[in-house]
């Protein structure tokens, strides 16, 4: 637990095969099902302040309490993904911490002296912004708003692995707009 932030919710795994990595999470740690998105739908995407259109593949699953989310870049859109990937990191990128009063936190982080370097929005109600907080591979802070559908999906997504038998490893994202 962090007293600054809460819970640690997420570790940010990024990866140069999203399939490779789902295979050995599921296969070999045990850890799954895998929730697959290909090509995540992120509106409003923004690094230092420029706007981009990312494609980025995206798996979450969980271990207990704590969700795995395996990334892959699919393009060459400026990100602190692929700054972590060109700085020849591979791995934990970032841990995130997730919240139902995202403005709140986020104004109150911004006067501690954070800087948001990344930002966007999956679904209603999920916004997402990564901090400049990279001082060694890994320790990028992600806030993460998972009110509405995005909760409910992360929601689906934890109960999935409380009682997953080993089949069916990777699965579709459920459709947020359905949520």
């Amino acid at each position: 637990m962090s007293r600054f932030f809460g819970q640690i919710r997420q570790a940010g795994y990024v990866v140069p095969d999203i399939e490779a990595a789902m295979d050995y999470w599921s296969r070999v740690l045990g850890v799954g099902p895998f929730f697959y998105n290909p090509k995540v739908p992120i509106k409003n995407y923004r690094y230092k302040g420029e706007s981009y259109e990312p494609h980025n593949s995206v798996a979450l699953a969980n271990s207990g309490p704590l969700q795995v989310e395996l990334i892959q870049c699919r393009n060459d859109v400026p990100s602190m993904y692929r700054d972590f990937t060109q700085a020849g990191h591979t791995g934990l990128q970032h841990v995130a911490y997730w919240t139902d009063t995202y403005d709140e936190d986020l104004e109150r982080l911004t006067k501690q002296g954070f800087k948001s370097v990344m930002s966007g929005e999956v679904g209603d109600k999920g916004r997402f912004v990564y901090f400049d907080t990279h001082y060694h591979p890994g320790t990028v802070i992600e806030l993460s708003e998972v009110a509405g559908p995005k909760g409910e999906m992360f929601r689906m997504i934890r109960e999935a692995a409380e009682t997953w038998d080993g089949k069916d490893p990777v699965r579709p994202f459920p459709d947020l707009s359905k949520l």
